[in-house]
Parts: C-alpha cells; structure tokens; sequence
C-alpha cells in the first residue's frame, strides 16, 4: 500500500472524535516505510544508483532486509503498545498501534515483495495473490480499491482534523491520486498511438 494511504486510513481508523492526536498516527502510519525511503535516497543521490541496482541488489541486501523487517514487524510494534501501556506512554502506544495497522494493511497487498511481517520470531512472508503495484498480480484493480478507500477515510476524518495543515495534506494525496489516475487511464492512452492491426 502507499505510504500516504497508511497516514490518512489510520487516521481515519484510530482517530478520536475529540483531542485527535493526528501527528502521532501521521508518524506510526509512515514509521514503518522510512528505512525505505532512506535505503532509495541514500542510494540514488549518493550512491548514484540506477533503479534496477536499488531495488533488485541493494535492497535484497541482508542489512537493509533485516531493517525493513524490524519496522514492519508486528511483534515488535504490538511489544511497543504493550509497554508504553504498562508505563502510561499514551503517544508510543498510538504511534506503536498505527505501525501495527500498517503491517496489517499491508499484508494483503504485497506478493513477492512481501514483507517479514513476524520478524525476529520469524522470516515468514506471506504472498498475497495481490499486489498494489505490480499489474501481473491484479494491481489495477487493487489501486482502484485502496484510492475508494482514501477517499472515502478523507470524507469522514477531515471534519475531525482542526489543522489546515492537516487538511492540506489530505486534500493534496487525494489531489496527487486523482491526477496520477487521470494520467494514466485517461489522458496517456489518448496520446499513445494505437497499434495497427493487419
């Protein structure tokens, strides 16, 4: 799942109606991707890495796949709930509940890129049939889905949002989605010359 649709779903999931504390579930919604995107502008601003060395050789790197691991590991995250719980943490265990349900929602959406989701306890990924990306395993329509799905956890957390900050934001990821979608199923096949058939 992309990591703005993690931000505005947890929000919209773990929100109160009163005193949100948007920013932490903003911060436990992306935690988990940050290792990401460190390893992609580590490696192509300073490494100068093509996308094919990033993501079929540095990534697959034992270091890099053990951090991406620790960040996504449901284990992990449920320890940091559980302890900032025993020790009245409340922001730790929302940012640590947030980074559970960024595990969680991204458990059906990844297929050979799946992650270690119950590292160090265990190196099992799940292959989902489904991909939010890749178009060989149903992306399109999956894209579909998860935009439906932002969409619809903009319209019910924007009222509960007292930034405009925060408003901002979430209007700018339904903005950028709708222009990307526009691009490509509208406006890229009208360009694109067809093919002749003989």
């Amino acid at each position: 799942m992309n990591t703005p649709s993690h931000a505005i779903l947890n929000l919209a999931l773990l929100s109160q109606q009163q005193s949100i504390p948007a920013l932490t579930i903003t911060i436990g919604a992306i935690l988990p991707d940050a290792p990401i995107f460190l390893l992609y502008f580590w490696a192509k601003l300073v490494h100068r890495q093509t996308e094919r060395q990033i993501w079929s050789e540095t990534y697959e790197l034992p270091f890099w796949q053990n951090l991406v691991a620790t960040f996504h590991s449901i284990p992990l995250a449920l320890l940091g709930v559980a302890t900032a719980h025993f020790f009245g943490w409340e922001p730790l265990q929302i940012l640590s509940l947030s980074m559970v349900l960024h595990s969680l929602l991204d458990f059906p959406v990844h297929n050979h890129d799946a992650h270690r989701h119950f590292f160090p306890l265990s190196n099992y990924r799940f292959i989902s049939p489904l991909s939010y990306w890749d178009t060989k395993h149903h992306a399109r329509v999956v894209s579909m889905v998860e935009k439906l799905l932002v969409l619809a956890a903009s319209i019910y957390v924007f009222p509960v949002i007292d930034s405009w900050t925060g408003r901002g934001l979430i209007m700018a990821v339904n903005l950028f989605y709708l222009t990307i979608y526009l691009y490509f199923r509208v406006i890229k096949p009208r360009l694109t010359p067809k093919q002749k058939t003989t």
